[in-house]
């Protein structure tokens, strides 16, 4: 059965720092796109961040630009996202998505399986 788990959230003070890592059940999903979600309480998800499966095009949401970078991973590793300056507003759950595309999927849509979630939370 395929499966992606994310972990690496916590708790972390504004201004810390984070590394989210996503976990594939199979090597060959680090040959695809990895997107990374969240959802903060009562709101919709969210795109955050995703990588081609060549792992040479990413994008990012305007929000986390310049803060969070995402990066492909040889090993079980799927994708890392590091999170860096975090506010209190990227609090969240975040979500890794395998997207079977050779471009960036930035749409929930273009998502074929999804992790469990990690939980963010940054206090002010």
């Amino acid at each position: 059965q395929v499966r992606l788990e994310e972990s690496g959230g916590g708790l972390v003070q504004a201004g810390g720092s984070l590394r989210l890592s996503c976990s594939a059940s199979e090597r060959t999903f680090n040959n695809y796109g990895i997107t990374w979600f969240r959802q903060a309480p009562g709101k919709e998800r969210e795109f955050v961040a995703g990588i081609s499966g060549a792992g040479f095009n990413t994008r990012y949401a305007d929000s986390v630009k310049g803060r969070f970078t995402i990066s492909r991973d040889k090993s079980k590793i799927a994708a890392i996202l590091k999170m860096n300056s975090l506010e209190p507003e990227d609090t969240a759950v975040y979500y890794c998505a395998a997207c079977f595309s050779e471009g960036v999927v930035t749409n929930s849509d273009g998502v074929d399986y999804w992790g469990q979630g990690t939980q963010v939370i940054v206090s002010s």
